[in-house]
């Protein structure tokens, strides 16, 4: 077996982008979307930074997740690899489904009066009884491990073979991202999904209906194995492209703004602002792991702590959040007063129930998806 490896620019940026996804659900409480819980008064300036966020902070966790799939079949066969994958991501999906998910639907159902009652009441005789949103049952925001487990379970032989017994496909691999701007053959198929697909399915969240959310996911999760198993060479080609991705990700963003303030539609703009869109998330996740590379490789102590705890606050934030916004949506705040009172709210009482409650209680750590410290 290989030696085993591991990229600390990689945990920090796991660490970084889930942090950012606790802000950007805090955003959700004020912004003109849709959402669980929303405050009395919505703001429609926060969309453009989200709408920055949204293009990417999702596709670099595939990759990332992809990239780590690499590292963990270096110690692992296939049946040991997909064990653990089910211990740490069917696990804690049941126990946040049973367990973290349904105070959200609570406090969703009491601010829309579509529940009157204790939490006891409603977990009794209401949690459980039918699929969200006409019922009750529902994954929320860790849809995320469904994918990533059934992802890891159809790729897995993939992998195996491509780790193992397909130098060809690696050197060929290799080849291309040597090449000028080589990195950028992969928002080829994220064209053509974008294109063929997007229109026809709405993202879900469902599984078993979310067609292009599920392949487009599937293909960064892929990309961020393939690419890593190139080894140095994909590190070297991140390094040469990633200042002329900074100048690519500011102007395709700059069009995109253009485009959505324009509004128009059709099917020329469709496609245009389709690849437009691609490049711009393309060139921010070679932005973020180019520099991630450069100045984040380090080990530190800071490091290990918030890489452990951020599985359990990726479980635990939403419900936190939805929570404290339930009991302040109709105070006559301001933005400023609400959005830190959130989030500083979310970090901390996460962290407590991490730090206070979680680590001291071991039989808990396989429901949050905590390893064993060796």
């Amino acid at each position: 077996m290989d030696k085993k490896i591991r990229r600390y620019d990689l945990d920090w940026l796991r660490v970084i982008v889930f942090g950012l996804l606790i802000f950007y659900h805090v955003g959700m409480f004020f912004v003109p979307w849709g959402w669980h819980i929303k405050n009395d008064v919505i703001y429609d300036w926060i969309r453009w930074p989200m709408l920055f966020l949204n293009q990417w902070r999702l596709p670099i966790l595939f990759v990332i997740s992809g990239m780590g799939t690499f590292y963990a079949l270096s110690h692992r066969n296939l049946w040991q690899f997909n064990l653990e994958r089910i211990k740490r991501l069917f696990i804690p999906l049941l126990f946040g489904m049973v367990f973290i998910v349904p105070p959200q639907i609570y406090f969703e159902r009491l601010a829309n009066n579509e529940f009157l009652g204790s939490y006891v009441d409603y977990f009794t005789t209401e949690a459980f009884t039918g699929v969200y949103p006409e019922g009750n049952i529902s994954w929320h925001h860790l849809w995320f491990l469904p994918y990533l487990l059934v992802f890891s379970v159809i790729l897995s032989p993939l992998f195996i073979k491509i780790k193992r017994s397909a130098p060809r496909f690696t050197n060929w691999v290799r080849r291309q991202i040597q090449k000028s701007y080589g990195l950028y053959l992969c928002i080829i198929p994220l064209y053509f999904l974008e294109v063929l697909v997007e229109p026809f399915f709405p993202t879900t969240h469902a599984l078993i209906d979310d067609w292009f959310n599920f392949i487009n996911s599937m293909t960064f999760f892929l990309f961020g194995f393939i690419l890593i198993s190139t080894g140095k060479e994909f590190w070297k080609s991140l390094d040469i492209i990633k200042s002329k991705a900074l100048v690519i990700g500011v102007i395709a963003f700059s069009i995109q703004l253009f485009i959505w303030i324009q509004g128009k539609d059709s099917l020329i703009i469709h496609c245009t602002e389709a690849l437009i869109k691609v490049t711009n998330l393309w060139s921010w996740i070679l932005v973020i792991l180019g520099y991630a590379a450069k100045f984040l490789n380090t080990k530190s102590n800071v490091l290990a702590y918030c890489n452990r705890a951020v599985y359990p606050f990726y479980i635990l934030h939403q419900t936190v959040t939805v929570g404290i916004g339930y009991y302040i949506m109709n105070l006559n705040w301001g933005f400023l007063s609400k959005f830190i009172l959130l989030t500083i709210g979310t970090f901390g009482i996460s962290w407590m129930i991490y730090h206070w409650v979680i680590l001291k209680i071991s039989v808990l750590h396989p429901f949050f998806g905590l390893k064993k410290l060796k």
